[in-house]
């Protein structure tokens, strides 16, 4: 059984990391996965008593996640739909090519942190091609955004899902993890952005460019939507620890708020024109694809689990390599070829609670390197894929002049956690 289960974890795997090449949607392959996983496992073991009862558990791990993000990206979406992001973006004037990166890229630091990494990128870039004409100025600040997304959101509990896995799974709590990794993560972008910086000094930036302010929704509207949905976002780590129920009962509390706040903004406007303002609308929009991904890797990767695969791997790779550090860093490293969700998902099976408590080094610094090692190829991370996809970034030119600069700051911002760590400890 071990061995099968094995060799069907490591197809799909193979064919989640090619799914672009071989046309198989990384979302069918895990669902497709997932179920065949179980279905050996239940057969193997020949006990439905207890296949019920894991699957019971691992469902419920699952939906945790699940919920959480859905009402996450359904409450960004309402913001946008609103045109509640122009608030930030229509704001972004300088003279300076200089000034223009510094800005975007701690803009999005920031944003990346507040929303996801992916929404935050997505907002930035298209920003971008409205400031600049394409070209190898354009690649660069697309680059940075990239670097800066995913920097931003490995120290937020809501800024990458790997993140919020680990959050939610209990491995780490908001503060714990804000604490820890947000010297690194600004290391992380400092580093790649100093070097940069460098290439624009002597280039000026149009005066007069900027992004428009035109919009067809009042600016009370607009910001109302905006200090709405980002304040529920703040407030749910906040929510957690006052009442100590699952953040996912925070977002879905704070996705109705913001559906009464949107109701109550458009309740004189004429049907139609409510009707793409609406929450349901909003749902529509939301990458439904990547929460069925999701779904379908947490559920395979629990069948390694309670076949305790994970725990023989775990036990291997402290044999083979030893130190705990070395292990993790390989593992953000791996995660800018593969995606880090099932890195992360695998290693939360590996490596239990009980030897390995909440906001232990292992955690946090597996939230640091997953969230942001994917930086290094552009195929690496949401953010990156994203930022691919709107600007048609070739892969090997990404690789060339970008990829070693985000491994110098993967680097830099690694020793800067090691370091904070055994100094607070």
């Amino acid at each position: 059984m071990v061995v099968a289960l094995a060799l069907i974890f490591i197809a799909l795997y193979a064919t989640v990391a090619l799914a672009h090449p071989v046309k198989i949607s990384k979302s069918a392959s895990a669902l497709f996965g997932a179920g065949l996983l179980w279905t050996v496992y239940a057969l193997a073991i020949g006990d439905q008593a207890r296949a019920g009862h894991e699957l019971d558990e691992s469902i419920t791990a699952t939906a945790r996640i699940t919920f959480f993000l859905l009402g996450a990206m359904t409450i960004v979406e309402m913001i946008d739909a609103h045109d509640g992001f122009s608030v930030i973006t229509s704001r972004i004037r300088t003279q300076g090519m200089t000034g223009l990166l510094w800005i975007v890229s701690w803009v999005t630091f920031v944003l990346s942190a507040l929303l996801d990494n992916l929404t935050t990128t997505i907002v930035m870039v298209s920003l971008i091609r409205k400031l600049l004409d394409r070209g190898d100025d354009r690649l660069l600040f697309v680059s940075v955004i990239v670097i800066a997304a995913n920097a931003g959101g490995a120290w937020s509990p809501m800024g990458d899902v790997t993140t919020t896995m680990l959050w939610i799974g209990g491995q780490v709590t908001a503060l714990g993890i804000i604490k820890g990794l947000f010297a690194a993560s600004v290391v992380n972008l400092l580093v790649p952005l100093l070097i940069v910086t460098s290439a624009f000094r002597t280039k000026a930036f149009r005066a007069g460019v900027s992004v428009s302010d035109s919009s067809e929704f009042p600016a009370f509207e607009r910001n109302t939507m905006l200090a709405a949905g980002l304040g529920v976002l703040v407030l749910v780590p906040i929510f957690k620890q006052l009442t100590h129920l699952p953040p996912f009962m925070g977002i879905l509390f704070g996705l109705g708020i913001l559906w009464v706040v949107s109701e109550m903004l458009h309740k004189s406007k004429p049907p139609d024109e409510r009707e793409r303002l609406t929450l349901a609308h909003a749902l529509s929009r939301i990458d439904h694809s990547s929460l069925l991904f999701l779904v379908g890797i947490l559920l395979a990767v629990a069948t390694l689990e309670h076949a305790k695969i994970l725990e023989s791997l775990a036990a291997w790779l402290d044999r083979s390599i030893g130190r705990q550090g070395v292990i993790v860093l390989l593992l953000g490293l791996f995660s800018a070829i593969v995606d880090n969700v099932p890195l992360v998902a695998a290693s939360m099976g590996m490596y239990p609670l009980a030897k390995y408590p909440t906001d232990a080094f292992l955690w946090e610094f597996m939230a640091y390197c997953a969230g942001t090692g994917g930086s290094i190829l552009i195929v690496g991370s949401a953010a990156g894929v994203a930022a691919m996809g709107i600007e048609k970034i070739e892969f090997l030119g990404y690789m060339r002049r970008i990829a070693w600069l985000a491994l110098l700051g993967y680097f830099a911002g690694a020793a800067v956690y090691v370091v904070q760590f055994k100094v607070a400890h």
